[in-house]
């Protein structure tokens, strides 16, 4: 049986309320097993120093794909969408597809696709745009992109164009690479999200609440932060690109204060530890929800967390190869990294959290905090966090 060290787990204590000390605003932190969850907190929510507590509200940005992902699975699961089919005649924008030739330099420099995008290349981020990690391509979509108002970047909720007006922007662009031959982050989730709306008829939001935050309990888990629950929502920080020191980067009024014009299935949502606990808990339990309902079968969830890229596409995401990419989650592949076991799935937001499981040990990890990344590595809090808190399981 799993079980938690308590020396250990004093060192996790110490190790991130040190790094809270030294250089991030706040954090909470958990560690859980079958039998036992331990939680700590250290920090201030706000430049007024309002604690860091267990319920603090803090954005999860980018861990927002993990939840499309279930949203977009649970249909398929229903018979209401498959995995191969192709996405046209939900996202007409992307239809008859352009794919810009290998090695070029302007936009009009394309062939036609060879096959449609699909659900699964959505699912994967291989619909053929989105940021490239490797640095391998020259990015030519990214600039016309903006230009047209889709928001790169730290997510902005407040500034997003409206569903259609993001279709609108990404159908305007032909794809960076054929449908399936390649991972590319991020824009695969906002259009996810956009599909599971024109499939249901529904905003992402109440999708979420109908289907996965409401019957898991995570009701702090939303696209914006209601009047009642701001004493509880702080401030994110970001260093300042003059001085690199640390600025506030936005309010508990700010991006998050009202419904915005998207729900962004791929990094909207403000949650807390506790609701990101219970979301992994039940990926764990095979999409089993506290009250024993099946959110969908065992079998897409095991699809969902296992890696389906190829060794090639895995360069794509990780220039060592050792991290995968499943339904809308990293998957380790490799052996040697202390903060992600082999096998573990999880994934990050740029806005300062992470979150992963180990279903080898059934363990949940979740480090929260407010400070935005500042470059692709793992600040030291989420670091020593994830690192300890694994080292802790016996």
């Amino acid at each position: 049986m799993t079980e938690l060290d308590d020396d250990a787990l004093a060192q996790l204590d110490a190790a991130v309320a040190g790094q809270v000390l030294d250089r991030t605003p706040g954090a909470v932190w958990a560690v859980a097993t079958d039998d036992r969850t331990h939680v700590g907190a250290a920090g201030r929510l706000d430049a007024g120093g309002r604690p860091m507590r267990r319920d603090s509200i803090v954005r999860i940005a980018s861990m927002t794909k993990p939840l499309t992902a279930l949203a977009a699975l649970m249909l398929v699961d229903e018979g209401r969408i498959g995995l191969d089919d192709p996405v046209d005649p939900w996202l007409p924008e992307l239809a008859d597809r352009r794919v810009l030739v290998p090695g070029a330099t302007t936009l009009d420099q394309t062939v036609p696709a060879e096959r449609p995008i699909t659900v699964r290349d959505l699912l994967t981020f291989r619909m053929g745009l989105g940021y490239d990690f490797s640095g391998r391509s020259a990015q030519l979509t990214l600039g016309p992109l903006a230009a047209a108002g889709l928001v790169l970047g730290p997510p902005t909720p407040s500034t997003m164009p409206t569903a259609d007006r993001l279709m609108a922007i990404v159908g305007s662009v032909p794809l960076e690479h054929q449908p399936g031959s390649g991972w590319r982050y991020h824009l695969s989730a906002e259009v996810l999200g956009v599909l599971v709306e024109r499939v249901t008829t529904e905003r992402l939001g109440d999708v979420f609440q109908e289907r996965i935050t409401g019957p898991l309990g995570m009701h702090d888990t939303a696209f914006a932060v209601e009047p009642h629950r701001l004493d509880r929502f702080g401030d994110c920080w970001g260093s300042d690109p003059s001085t690199g020191v640390l600025a506030v980067w936005d309010t508990a009024d700010g991006h998050w204060a009202g419904d915005p014009p998207l729900h962004s299935g791929g990094g909207g949502l403000v949650s807390t530890v506790d609701d990101v606990l219970r979301f992994g808990r039940c990926l764990l339990d095979g999409a089993v929800a506290p009250d024993g309902a099946l959110l969908m079968s065992p079998a897409l969830v095991r699809e969902m967390t296992t890696d389906q890229l190829t060794s090639e596409q895995r360069l794509d995401l990780d220039p060592e190869g050792r991290e995968g990419w499943g339904f809308g989650v990293g998957v380790q592949v490799g052996t040697d990294d202390p903060t992600a076991p082999a096998g573990s799935y999880g994934w990050t937001g740029g806005l300062g959290t992470v979150w992963r499981n180990d279903p080898a040990r059934r363990v949940t990890v979740v480090v929260l905090t407010n400070q935005m990344f500042t470059d692709p590595s793992l600040p030291l809090a989420i670091a020593d966090g994830l690192r300890l808190a694994f080292a802790a399981v016996r």
